[in-house]
């Protein structure tokens, strides 16, 4: 089982941090067969960071890893529910153990439905903050762009997409269009050089 790392692990080199990370997605999150995407698409390649993101070996590994990414004068961290929610949880929790002031903020797909009926939760910042969104998985850049545009219809100011993988299936290109750019922690091809169950979708 892959349920925890070494204790040298806890807190290493960022090279060795992202060696680990690295190994831990191979096993954990992809998988090779016939899958349907969340883009409609068809793929042979499955990316499903949850097991890693979810799982306290692997916050540990991600979350300094992915605040290296953060622009410096963002002021919160925030993604589309619920594959960001474990990410901006345990960046902003990070940060917090340097001394960074930066906030996690979850972006609903469905406004709330009673009370103030919110798209946004979280410790909101002023109109105007900058804002970095997380995600786990980049695609076609759907489930990004819908995030950015909650947003900033907030009056937020983003600039930048951090991912912990990036599909390179025009996604990037979808972004930059929308004046976003993409930091990517790994490429598919990172993770999907390991041997992976054979797992078929109808």
């Amino acid at each position: 089982m892959d349920s925890q790392p070494p204790a040298a692990l806890l807190n290493p080199p960022s090279a060795q941090r992202r060696e680990a990370l690295q190994q831990m997605l191979a096993r954990q999150a992809y998988r090779r067969g016939n899958f349907l995407l969340a883009s409609g698409q068809r793929s042979q390649h499955y990316v499903n960071c949850k097991p890693v993101s979810l799982s306290g070996a692997g916050a540990t590994l991600l979350a300094p890893l992915l605040l290296e990414q953060v622009d410096p004068k963002a002021q919160a961290v925030a993604g589309l529910t619920m594959g960001a929610d474990p990410l901006v949880s345990c960046v902003a929790m990070a940060a917090g153990l340097v001394g960074r002031p930066l906030d996690a903020l979850i972006v609903r797909k469905e406004p709330k439905g009673h009370g103030t009926g919110a798209w946004i939760e979280g410790p909101l910042p002023m109109p105007g903050a900058q804002v970095t969104v997380l995600e786990d998985v980049v695609t076609t850049g759907g489930s990004c762009l819908k995030a950015v545009e909650r947003l900033r219809d907030a009056g937020y100011h983003i600039q930048e997409v951090v991912t912990v993988v990036d599909r390179q299936e025009g996604g990037s290109a979808a972004l930059a269009t929308a004046g976003l750019r993409l930091k990517a922690l790994f490429l598919l091809e990172h993770i999907s050089t390991h041997p992976a169950p054979l797992e078929h979708q109808p």
